[in-house]
């Protein structure tokens, strides 16, 4: 059986993965005030947020697929396959798994996985996915190897201003001026499927980031054959965690740049690494 795998553009995995693997994306609606975008990379970029942001002072909005969408997504997978596996965002974060689901339960040999995660973290689950095709496991074989698989990814990210977190409700003005005055960066894990803070650490962003890279490594031991990094906007300290990991013993690191469904929320300076636990 033919197996194709599809998901939605806030995975944020890299093109060349993409067209290697002959992932479906379902490029995410986003607007700039009455203008709507698409996330992928061409029509909307993260760019394109910052500037508005800076611009108008106003946050973009996202909104997800609804269930005809994906149904018609879906159709043209089933062109070229006999299955589908989609990955969705976590369903305790956005309404638009919900609708794939809807939309895959109509219909036959398609398959909702709720990843329980967000950007790169959907991305360690695809990757699997794929090896898992490619040995010839059944789809059914794949699904409960990934739900098994998806408790151990390990998503964590450091966010340099909550800025965007305060224009979106997600967070109090008390909390957004005592960030600036203490220089607070939080770390935003996700637990179950949601996000939640579970640290913060005072200093400059690329300080914090070398100090984040360190907990985590101790807090989650790391399968190490591959982690992600990934980034809404250029840091020095990028490189620094890159070399970090690499002399811990990762075989394969991989650099994704944030889509503007992450950056939407978490705005400029934020970093992320991402990988499977032990």
């Amino acid at each position: 059986m033919r197996i194709g795998i599809s998901a939605d553009s806030t995975c944020d995995l890299p093109k060349e993965f993409i067209d290697k693997y002959d992932i479906r994306i379902n490029a995410m609606p986003f607007s700039l005030g009455e203008n709507d975008l698409r996330h992928d990379g061409v029509t909307g970029t993260s760019q394109d947020v910052f500037d508005y942001v800076e611009k108008t002072g106003k946050l973009p909005t996202t909104s997800a697929f609804n269930e005809y969408e994906y149904t018609e997504h879906f159709k043209k997978i089933k062109e070229n396959y006999d299955a589908v596996i989609h990955f969705s965002f976590s369903w305790e974060i956005s309404s638009t798994g919900l609708n794939a689901r809807r939309a895959s339960e109509n219909m036959e040999n398609v398959y909702t996985i709720d990843s329980q995660n967000l950007s790169c973290g959907i991305s360690l689950l695809i990757l699997e996915c794929c090896k898992l095709r490619e040995q010839g496991f059944s789809v059914q074989e794949i699904i409960n190897k990934i739900e098994e698989l998806k408790t151990k990814v390990q998503t964590s990210f450091l966010i340099d201003t909550l800025k965007y977190l305060h224009k979106g409700g997600r967070c109090s003005g008390v909390a957004l001026i005592g960030s600036k005055i203490l220089s607070i960066k939080p770390r935003i894990s996700v637990i179950n499927g949601k996000m939640e803070v579970t640290k913060k650490y005072l200093g400059s962003i690329n300080n914090c980031l070398i100090k984040y890279c360190d907990d985590i490594l101790k807090e989650v031991p790391p399968d190490k054959k591959l982690a992600f990094v990934v980034y809404s906007s250029p840091l020095e300290a990028k490189d620094k965690i890159i070399k970090k990991l690499k002399d811990y013993g990762f075989e394969e690191i991989i650099e994704a740049q944030a889509g503007p469904s992450i950056c939407i929320h978490c705005g400029k300076g934020t970093l992320g690494v991402m990988y499977l636990a032990k």
